[in-house]
């Protein structure tokens, strides 16, 4: 069994998704080669499997694996190409100044990936001075031409309500956390704020510090879903295989990735200051 490390503070699922991480990057596990199962993961690091699960979801957040209903989790294809969200933003953290602008569908990869940063500024191990984080999502209260019913194409009132709660439930995790950060004076000056606006997106865009944009668009694949006791086939938006791409501003602001950063930037702002309204509660 490959013990886990007693004197590392981070938690079981962070260690084993440390190690599959290595394994994956020093090609001990090949592109398309099928993951142990869960449950020899969990019997190798001695640990539940709903731990396992929790490191298995990291890796598909920053999109090193994908999982395939049924049959198991996959070291993605050419994994030299897609970067993970988590070790950039985790680095971004240690600026004395933070801006985080998340434009997407839910949010529930930026609340997972945003949460050890967190934790840090609680333990004392970051102190930076400012802290902005900004999530704007698509109003579940207007009808959407995506996510759409499989059988006529149209819009699924009791889909939006099923995705409100999940798009509450992340996105103000994240709100309440940062802004407690505010409040108990860990950081002068902290906030966090989410807003709906009306129009909903096919690709996810992170921008972080005003220096690095993280982009990807949304597979839309069936998907079946419970809605009103009824199974429902659905063409969704399938975030957790979203593959994101890194652009990095440089002190050169003719280049395409600053330019790139620059132009995001432009477009968030745009949206937040003009159609977009706070989400209710």
């Amino acid at each position: 069994m490959d013990g886990l490390d007693p004197d590392d503070p981070r938690p079981p699922y962070q260690q084993i998704a440390n190690a599959l991480r290595a394994a994956i990057l020093t090609r001990k596990f090949e592109p398309g080669e099928k993951l142990p199962s869960g449950t020899v993961l969990a019997k190798r690091y001695g640990v539940a499997r709903m731990t396992v699960q929790q490191a298995i979801r990291v890796l598909r957040d920053e999109g090193l694996i994908v999982s395939r209903q049924g049959s198991g989790a996959y070291v993605r294809e050419r994994t030299e190409r897609p970067v993970g969200l988590r070790p950039h933003l985790e680095r971004a953290f240690e600026a004395p100044s933070i801006s985080v602008d998340f434009a997407g569908f839910s949010g529930e990869t930026l609340h997972g990936a945003i949460a050890e940063p967190l934790d840090k500024i609680r333990a004392g191990r970051l102190r930076p001075e400012t802290l902005s984080v900004r999530l704007l999502v698509p109003d579940p209260d207007i009808p959407w031409s995506l996510p759409a019913r499989v059988e006529d194409l149209a819009d699924s009132p009791a889909f939006r309500a099923r995705a409100r709660g999940i798009m509450a439930r992340h996105t103000e995790a994240v709100v309440d956390a940062v802004n407690e950060i505010g409040e108990l004076g860990l950081v002068e000056n902290a906030r966090a704020e989410v807003r709906v606006y009306p129009a909903v997106p096919l690709f996810k865009l992170y921008l972080i510090n005003d220096s690095e944009a993280f982009f990807g668009y949304y597979p839309v694949q069936e998907h079946t879903v419970k809605l009103d006791d009824t199974p429902t086939p659905i063409w969704d938006l399938m975030g957790k295989d979203t593959v994101l791409f890194h652009h990095s501003a440089t002190d050169d602001e003719d280049t395409m990735a600053s330019q790139y950063v620059r132009q995001s930037r432009m477009w968030f702002d745009s949206l937040w200051t003009t159609v977009a309204r706070e989400l209710t509660r």
